[in-house]
């Protein structure tokens, strides 16, 4: 690609062109001469003819393989050819730091081009918004909670503001499509195009995907639209260096990061805040110059450790999964996973954070403190050598999102909106959702009959129920789909650190003051109001404690059953350090027993203790559980199997326990609907609006999602061998 092929632009109708060549002659120019490139990757070349004649698109690359160049630059060249107006692409990212990130590269793109960049999530002030409001930014960067208060806000004429949308981006969609919030991504961007006066293309970009043409298809929620899938290419196990270490504890986890790659700038994962606070303070204890990210610090307190380890060199950035994201953090050396992730999808991010430089190799070090963590990483990189990845998928019926997305249409036009109008902006999403006619009715007369909502000659509108709930400060819950845990913002002086769990202040000894860990850092409170949920802290030199509350994702099938294949056939040797490959080989050595064909159910006389392994994952072995759970036996499980304490004879006991489990599996298997409401109504309950859903939809939509059916019909036909142990 010369500098003269990109001031001249190829003659109209000359089909011989390549794909660089039918981007507008100022785009080629800054490729060449501004941003400096010799030449596109093949998956950026291969995406500009679809974005120019409008698919909707779905771009898979590895991680730092210029998936947002891929977009933007064909759409650039759009905005030029077809005289766009602002803003024109909305471009969506599931967290404010990826907007924060992108802002300067975007600006960068745009600028070559004399086009605009705005930010607008809710650390963004107002005056930045109003100026926005004013002169607005022809590529528009947000969150879609903050589209969604776009939506329904007073002060936003959104029929204006939107009327000029020609695109919309979603980056990482990986991270948004799993759960509730990509449905209510999807609607916002059903309501979005709605207000715009041309079709509106559709484009997601990820780099660890299985499904991905699945995936494009729910993009589109049914458009006649043409779709393109462009995959780049990945790395392949054997161009990685990966190892796993078994250091026994978080203390020589810090000791080995210490003591290895120094002069190297190293991420250093962990899958709890807690686990983060508590190794940072003992990297530093050990002289290692180390920054903290997670989500629950202050936005000042991130940005400047970002900032600072991105420009530094022979340091450690310690962080949760929210530097797998495609956050800038520099050129890497070294990540560095502390025990180990719970996907194959989370790992590819995270080892796709090194290897960016000409000559390094992607690399990834786990640290394994225990070993039930061995296990999962050796189960982990089982999965990935044999190239699986866990494909992604919507979740089902999702009736919560459509009850909140009713609510906020009403609140998007406040002078009555008109039912059809609402039908008809949600129709394709609904169809999407598998959300049939009869459940939306049955949804929205129960908002009617529990005056939720009300119908006059308006339209529709809040009743009085939904004012109580929802209204004056409340309607802040109406932004988003997920519920968030009350946390205490700790300040030091002006200064936001950080949030933490109320249960942080929770008193031991009364004379002693509460000591905190945020950043990394030992801080002592000063002044507490809990009413408020503030406190204000003062450094100090001593370790803290600081509590979130939540719980990992849950262990998969296909994790379970690799642990199962590693406890049986081993683990690639290459992948384990001496360390490691002695300590599978004692675990090994008590799984003498394990068959892969059949389950096993060990009864530990002495011990008072049976144990079912199944392999099977958390929520299978989950649901059998609570259907053995008596007032006589004490059932537990985990992703690896279920517990039981039982008071009866060893013998006899098993042949019990034996036809009792086979009864639940069957029970399990044939389940459907109403029938298994009630073992996953907890987990039906935990979601955001359930409460506005009939108890009918809402037990079908618990079956679809939390029952174990898929598991199940594999279990049902795996056959249970009984060893009892006497000594």
């Amino acid at each position: 690609m010369s500098d003269a092929a990109a001031r001249a632009p190829a003659a109209a109708g000359d089909d011989t062109r390549s794909p660089f060549e039918r981007l507008h002659p100022a785009v080629q120019h800054h490729i060449v001469n501004t941003l400096g490139w010799r030449g596109l990757r093949p998956h950026q070349e291969a995406a500009i003819e679809p974005i120019l004649r409008g698919d909707s698109l779905l771009v898979q690359a590895p991680t730092a393989g210029g998936k947002t160049e891929t977009a933007i630059l064909p759409l650039l060249s759009r905005m030029l050819d077809e005289r766009w107006g602002q803003p024109c692409v909305l471009y969506l990212c599931p967290i404010k730091a990826l907007l924060n990130n992108l802002e300067q590269r975007l600006t960068q793109l745009a600028g070559m081009v004399g086009r605009t960049v705005g930010v607008w999530h809710g650390d963004v002030g107002q005056g930045a918004r109003k100026r926005m409001l004013r002169d607005r930014p022809d590529i528009l960067l947000a969150t879609p909670e903050s589209v969604e208060v776009m939506l329904v806000s007073r002060s936003v004429e959104h029929r204006r503001f939107f009327a000029n949308l020609r695109a919309i981006v979603v980056d990482e969609v990986h991270a948004f499509a799993g759960d509730d919030r990509g449905w209510h991504l999807l609607a916002l961007m059903e309501r979005v195009s709605a207000l715009a006066k041309d079709p509106v293309q559709r484009i997601a970009l990820s780099a660890t995907l299985a499904n991905p043409e699945q995936l494009l298809e729910w993009l589109v929620a049914g458009r006649d639209v043409s779709r393109t899938v462009i995959r780049g290419v990945a790395a392949r196990p054997a161009e990685s260096e990966v190892l796993i270490d078994h250091v026994g504890s978080l203390e020589n986890a810090a000791l080995v990061i210490s003591r290895l790659h120094r002069g190297e700038k190293r991420l250093v994962f962990c899958d709890s805040r807690r686990q983060v606070e508590e190794l940072a303070q003992m990297l530093r204890d050990l002289g290692v110059r180390t920054f903290v990210s997670h989500s629950s610090l202050g936005i000042d307190e991130r940005r400047q450790a970002e900032s600072a380890f991105a420009q530094g060199s022979d340091c450690v950035i310690v962080a949760t999964s929210t530097l797998e994201l495609g956050i800038d953090v520099g050129d890497l050396d070294r990540v560095i996973q502390v025990d180990s992730p719970s996907t194959v999808a989370g790992f590819l991010q995270r080892l796709g954070r090194t290897g960016r430089r000409a000559g390094t190799t992607r690399n990834c070090l786990f640290l394994v403190t225990d070993d039930d963590a061995l296990l999962r990483a050796c189960a982990l990189l089982t999965l990935w050598k044999d190239g699986f990845v866990e494909p992604v998928e919507p979740p089902a019926l999702p009736l919560p999102v459509l009850g909140q997305q009713l609510l906020a249409s009403v609140l998007q036009e406040p002078a009555g909106v008109d039912e059809a109008a609402v039908d008809a902006s949600l129709a394709e999403w609904r169809r999407t959702a598998g959300i049939g006619d009869a459940d939306h009715e049955a949804l929205r007369e129960a908002l009617r009959e529990s005056g939720v909502l009300y119908t006059d000659e308006r339209g529709l509108g809040i009743g009085d129920e939904g004012e109580r709930r929802y209204g004056a400060k409340h309607f802040l819950e109406l932004f988003s789909v997920f519920n968030s845990p009350p946390l205490v913002t700790v300040y030091h002086g002006l200064t936001e650190v950080g949030q933490v769990h109320p249960t942080t202040f929770r008193r031991r000894d009364k004379d002693q003051p509460f000591l905190l860990t945020l950043g990394g850092r030992g801080w002592r409170v000063t002044q507490l109001d809990l009413e408020r949920k503030r406190a204000w802290v003062e450094p100090v030199e001593r370790r803290g404690k600081s509590r979130w509350l939540g719980s990992g994702p849950p262990m998969h099938f296909e994790l379970a059953q690799a642990t199962a294949r590693v406890l049986h056939d081993g683990c690639d040797q290459a992948l384990l350090s001496r360390r490691a490959r002695e300590a599978l080989a004692g675990l090994r050595s008590e799984f003498g027993w394990l068959r892969l064909d059949t389950t096993t159910l060990v009864v530990e006389a002495a011990a008072d203790r049976t144990r079912w392994w199944t392999f099977a994952g958390d929520r299978y072995n989950q649901a059998i559980a609570a259907r053995l759970r008596t007032p006589e036996l004490k059932v537990g499980s985990d992703g690896l199997g279920v517990t039981i304490r039982r008071g009866s004879e060893a013998g006899s006991f098993a042949k019990a326990l034996e036809v009792a489990i086979g009864q639940a599996q069957v029970t399990i298997a044939e389940a459907s609907g109403p029938e298994a409401g009630a073992a996953v109504e907890e987990e039906v309950g935990a979601l955001k609006f359930a409460e506005l859903v009939p108890r009918e939809p809402l037990g079908r939509m618990g079956w679809m999602r939390f029952h174990p059916w898929r598991e199940a019909r594999v279990m049902v036909g795996r056959g249970i061998e009984v060893r009892v142990i006497t000594g």
